[in-house]
């Protein structure tokens, strides 16, 4: 017959169902797609030009 397990042990068990979901979770948010890294020179000057285009007002 099956004994029955101890508070200790249920809690113990438990916390490290936690810590492995927990660990889980950081793993997949990580896991995601790649940015992009450049959009090209055109991009890049353009973002120049609203920053400067701000300066003077």
């Amino acid at each position: 017959m099956l004994e029955r397990t101890s508070t200790t042990e249920r809690y113990a068990r438990g916390v490290i169902a936690a810590v492995v979901a927990v660990a889980a979770l950081v793993l997949a948010a990580n896991a995601g797609p790649a940015r992009a890294t450049d959009h090209g020179p055109h991009r890049q000057a353009e973002q120049v030009q609203q920053v400067d285009g701000s300066q003077r007002s």
